[in-house]
């Protein structure tokens, strides 16, 4: 048995996280079939009665999409404009993939203040753990409609692996744009070399996250150790994959050496 199987077996709960880069085109319309694989995927593991989380990016781009608009929005009003209208439509699309494997879904909302606030941070994990008991799949987003610089998490990395120590997950499975972690940035160097397995978080594994990431996305790789450090020091074992990978979570669940592993820590 390899590694990843003997940590993955037994993994009951698990967060997967999707950036807007694995959820849209190039041209930031949003890709259905992916989407609709990533639906299938998730609900397949939750037929083998493994309980999942999944932490989605898009609202933004699907709200601006949808008001037309010649230019991303810059301002905060903008910004929240936009994830007022995209959250619900994005939400409407995932509720039609989801609904076609039978699968139940919940929105759920968070800002910064949810967590580091005491008795919101144990209504959000009583909400959660409650949801899960009735098998349903928690879809969670940054409230961008309402947060401020001063309550926002910033990007969904961070986001996903705080969820994944709100919810107390075995697993985080960080899907984006890029293989995983790199001993320099592959856009640059043909000849970077991805790293497998990361035992511990040292100063030379931040040194190599460099800025690989996507445009249209809010975090590189900068924001995934960061999110890396979270989880693993929450006892969560972490995986950053590409999204576009065909049946990607399926493989990285079977212990297949894709992605970069992060180890959680013993304590």
């Amino acid at each position: 048995m390899n590694t990843r199987s003997k940590y993955f077996e037994n993994a009951k709960r698990i967060v997967v996280k999707v950036g807007t880069s694995t959820l849209t085109h190039e041209s930031g319309l949003l890709n259905f079939e992916r989407i609709e694989k990533i639906a299938r995927q998730l609900s397949d593991l939750h037929n083998q009665n493994k309980e999942v989380i999944l932490v989605t990016s898009g609202a933004i781009g699907v709200g601006a999409t949808k008001l037309a608009l010649k230019k991303s929005p810059k301002t905060i009003p903008e910004k929240q404009a936009a994830a007022a209208i995209g959250q619900g439509l994005l939400l409407h699309i995932y509720e039609k993939f989801f609904s076609e494997y039978g699968q139940i879904i919940a929105q759920i909302l968070l800002t910064k203040d949810d967590i580091n606030h005491k008795v919101r941070y144990s209504n959000a994990h009583n909400t959660f753990n409650e949801l899960l008991r009735q098998g349903v799949i928690p879809i969670v987003n940054e409230n961008d409609a309402i947060a401020t610089h001063e309550i926002k998490f910033g990007d969904n990395d961070t986001l996903s692996a705080l969820v994944a120590k709100l919810v107390d997950a075995d697993l985080l499975i960080l899907l984006s744009d890029i293989d995983g972690l790199y001993d320099c940035d592959p856009r640059k160097n043909p000849n970077a070399k991805l790293t497998s397995l990361v035992k511990e978080i040292t100063e030379d594994i931040e040194d190599c996250a460099g800025d690989a990431g996507s445009k249209l996305g809010t975090g590189g790789m900068n924001t995934k150790i960061k999110a890396a450090k979270i989880a693993v020091d929450a006892g969560v074992s972490m995986v950053i994959a590409n999204g576009a990978s065909e049946n990607i979570i399926k493989d990285i669940i079977s212990g297949k050496e894709m992605g970069t592993l992060f180890l959680a820590q013993k304590n």
